[in-house]
């Protein structure tokens, strides 16, 4: 159900904003979030030049199936898992692209951690969406759910130059379905108490699990919309298609979706990273905020008993251009002088020179602090663990400004994004 084409008249107008206005969102604490032609919108992002042409991204061989095409190409009927050849005839002028999933899973990273930055109830479908439970972030942003859904979208354009769709409802179907129907790059806001309203007229191919024979039989049975397979009496639904999928279908005919966002569980690594207001070139500047991160960062780990073996550090630069370089340490650590000093020398030594957008600390290889052997004995982690630590109390006191690193009390470089160190 992505194409609003294929919905009722006027339906999709009814739920999105008015003179900046946008239906009441009480309640609303679901979204859903979905990347707009993401692989496409990633290598557009990377040759502006691509930004006016039909674009298809796929295996390009003579078996090859498309991955994605941006919605020009759409216009000529390319869709996702068509095959290349088929879309060749379709679109011949079209551009085609090989995928490059190592950046597309880059980019990824960047969009779920502005998501974890708002809520740490995040639940990623795939590399380009996600739900996310607000509702515990309303009080502290002093945002409402929509107002959410749209520092979302700027933030995921200011970050990461691509467009995201968000629907905004009260469980997780309805906010599925309403992302889907105001693609590309827009919002959709379903009422609670309107949700009927919304989903009743909507074709039963908009259940979830109704694919094209699952449709065609409840079509047979005259059941064209939604709204007929919740007027239909439970007992007889369940004769005609089965106990398990009658009942399915007719709880969400109903409008009744009681799952939870479920996040997930296994950190894989702890970072920070931050989006400069004014692209930053200078050295001494970028390490400080390295320091910056780093420490951040290492305190994540501190308070969740973690270390991690691995450091890296990420660079965007101006023209969007991003970079990724890293080290693995002989040992676990959680010191933040120690992960400074590899951030730092990765910096200096395999990061080419040029005005950096972003930049960014991350800590992999996690594994507990009680189970991390020190094998080097003589190193002289001791002294700053336990120096870090008692920093750790005095904020934790006194707050996160009470002690700082010397060389962070003077002014930083300004910033846009500055997120909190996030599990991915």
């Amino acid at each position: 159900m992505g194409r609003s084409a294929n919905l009722p008249r006027g339906l999709v107008d009814r739920f999105r904003a008015r003179d900046g206005v946008w239906p009441d969102d009480t309640g609303c604490r679901m979204l859903h979030v979905d990347m707009d032609a993401f692989y496409a919108s990633v290598e557009i992002r990377e040759r502006p030049e691509l930004e006016s042409v039909p674009v298809v991204v796929g295996g390009v061989g003579g078996r090859g199936v498309v991955s994605s095409a941006n919605y020009l190409a759409r216009e000529y009927g390319v869709r996702s898992a068509m095959p290349t050849a088929h879309a060749r005839r379709l679109a011949p002028h079209a551009v085609y692209l090989p995928p490059q999933f190592d950046l597309y899973q880059e980019v990824s990273r960047g969009v779920m951690a502005i998501f974890r930055d708002i809520t740490p109830l995040v639940e990623p479908l795939s590399l380009d969406e996600a739900f996310l439970d607000v509702g515990g972030a309303l009080r502290r942003l002093g945002l409402t759910p929509g107002g959410i859904g749209e520092l979302i979208r700027s933030r995921v354009l200011a970050d990461q130059g691509v467009s995201c769709s968000v629907g905004v409802a009260s469980t997780k179907f309805l906010a599925k379905l309403a992302s889907g129907m105001c693609k590309p790059d827009g919002m959709m806001v379903v009422p609670a108490a309107a949700s009927l309203e919304f989903l009743h007229p909507l074709p039963v191919s908009a259940l979830w699990g109704v694919g094209a024979k699952t449709a065609a039989r409840l079509e047979g049975l005259g059941l064209e919309t939604v709204a007929d397979v919740a007027a239909m009496p439970l007992p007889r639904l369940r004769r005609k298609i089965g106990v398990a999928l009658a009942e399915h279908l007719y709880a969400l005919a109903s409008g009744v979706d009681d799952r939870a966002v479920v996040p997930e569980s296994r950190e894989k690594s702890i970072g920070a990273e931050e989006t400069f207001e004014v692209d930053v070139a200078d050295r001494a500047l970028l390490r400080r905020e390295l320091l910056r991160l780093s420490e951040r960062s290492t305190g994540s780990l501190r308070a969740k008993g973690l270390r991690g073996r691995t450091v890296s550090i990420k660079v965007r630069f101006s023209d969007f251009t991003t970079i990724t370089r890293s080290r693995t340490l002989p040992v676990s650590t959680d010191v933040t002088q120690e992960v400074y000093r590899v951030a730092a020398e990765l910096l200096d030594t395999q990061v080419p020179p040029g005005d950096v957008r972003l930049i960014g600390v991350r800590i992999e290889g996690l594994d507990n602090a009680d189970s991390a052997q020190q094998l080097i004995f003589d190193a002289p982690e001791r002294g700053w663990r336990e120096a870090e630590q008692a920093a750790d109390q005095a904020r934790s006191r006194f707050g996160s400004l009470a002690v700082r690193p010397a060389s962070l009390l003077r002014d930083s470089p300004e910033r846009t994004a500055d997120f909190e160190p996030k599990p991915e």
